[in-house]
């Protein structure tokens, strides 16, 4: 469609005001009946409902894979990737050599093989998903054994064992909450045992009188593993990472499906990621649940550009934002810290950032933040006028003080958020 006919296509005024106000009125009148006695101004209700509901934030809450936020940020590759695939057609489920169907895994299994050393790989919508689906697969109608330790709750009231029920699977506990040994996982394996899960403990960590069993003894065992690794880390060389499992090593000890999240420490879209053996992966890619399961062409055109990064493991820690985030180094924050500061009328003082997304829960971040003074209305005023601009700005309250991390912005978001906080302050 050329420009001139977009332009012809827009609503008129009136059209579009009627419809907006009839819509504001309507909410209005049910207010009212249900005894609302408070003043509004429907006007300004009327342009909040144009507004579109998803909007842009700037992240300055020191917390790098920020649930709330959409966790990872796109790297640019990734991004254009996405614009290309929404912009009309693609071969998403077509080879293009021979003209027949084709399978939309096949866009980033070979990637996932060669970065991970699996056999095979398929991609679904979330990592609950891929854990589902893994179970449903390998164990539907039988067995599988999970450690004490680990029958998790992870975001929004999910508990593994609830996963594994819709699996269509027996869940038998072992060990106990703070102790599970190898022995424990011989003594229940039996005919009926269908695979083993073993669960990432996800944003919480048991310290102290603990132990658990290593991927490798498990593997051994003569029973499918199902590793669910959580966040994905492909970047094994960095040192800040070294306590998250790899998704590597799961894949050397043997296990038969290793499910990964593809938007946590991998800094790619929303994704749920199996690789693993062959067997395992087919029987997974020809349960009915991988289609209800199945990842989205924006999610997945996203998801093989991010992969292609770690091809080259420098570049991808300079252009996948997560892993740029958490390697920054002081000196860059601080130079990003003093502008923003100098743009904000604040002050540069030390804070700590979290990784966030149930990643690394007790790795601190420490470095250079901005405080701001809240003025009238106290901290909470100040933070509720920065999240409603455009774009809006989420910090966080610390000692009385906004603070506004600058490790969770660029370069360029720092002079947006200078100019909302300079807006702020002219309204207040």
């Amino acid at each position: 469609m050329t420009r001139e006919a977009r332009l012809r296509g827009l609503p008129s005024v009136d059209r579009l005001a009627v419809s907006v106000a009839r819509a504001e009125l309507a909410a209005r009148r049910e207010e009212l009946v249900g005894g609302a006695t408070d003043d509004v101004d429907l006007v300004q209700r009327a342009g909040d409902r144009l507004r579109p509901r998803l909007r842009r934030v700037l992240n300055a809450t020191g917390v790098v894979i920020h649930t709330n936020l959409g966790r990872a940020p796109l790297a640019g590759g990734a991004q254009a990737a996405v614009r290309r695939a929404a912009a009309g057609y693609s071969n998403l489920e077509l080879d293009l050599a021979d003209g027949g169907r084709g399978s939309r895994h096949d866009h980033v299994e070979g990637l996932l093989c060669e970065l991970t050393g699996a056999e095979a790989g398929i991609a679904v919508n979330n990592c609950a998903a891929a854990v589902l689906l893994a179970v449903a697969a390998l164990a539907g109608g039988r067995e599988t054994i999970v450690s004490r330790g680990q029958l998790i709750e992870i975001g929004g009231g999910f508990r593994i064992p609830e996963i594994l029920a819709q699996g269509q699977t027996r869940l038998v506990e072992v060990g106990t909450t703070n102790r599970t040994r190898l022995a424990d996982y011989t003594a229940a394996i039996g005919d009926a045992t269908g695979a083993i899960v073993r669960a990432h403990p996800s944003n919480f960590r048991q310290l102290g009188f603990v132990e658990t069993v290593e991927i490798e003894p498990l593997c051994r065992l003569g029973v499918p593993v199902i590793d669910d690794v959580g966040s994905g880390v492909l970047a094994d060389e960095l040192d800040l990472l070294v306590d998250e499992p790899a998704v590597g090593r799961s894949v050397r000890a043997g296990a038969a499906v290793v499910t990964f999240s593809g938007d946590k420490l991998l800094g790619g879209p929303q994704a749920g990621i199996l690789v693993g053996r062959r067997a395992a992966i087919d029987a997974c890619r020809a349960h009915p649940l991988a289609r209800a399961l199945r990842i989205d062409k924006l999610s997945l055109a996203a998801l093989e550009a991010t992969l292609a990064i770690y091809r080259d493991p420098a570049a991808a820690v300079r252009e996948i934002p997560v892993l740029a985030m958490l390697s920054a180094d002081r000196d860059e924050l601080e130079r990003r810290a003093v502008r923003l500061a100098e743009g904000t009328g604040g002050a540069v003082i030390d804070a700590t950032a979290r990784v966030g997304g149930g990643a690394l829960p007790l790795l601190e971040l420490s470095g250079p933040v901005v405080g701001l003074d809240p003025g009238p209305g106290g901290c909470d005023a100040l933070a509720a006028s920065l999240r409603s601009g455009d774009p809006a700005v989420l910090g966080r309250i610390h000692r009385g003080r906004v603070v506004l991390d600058v490790r969770t912005l660029t370069d360029a978001d720092v002079d947006d958020v200078a100019a909302a906080v300079r807006a702020v302050a002219i309204q207040r």
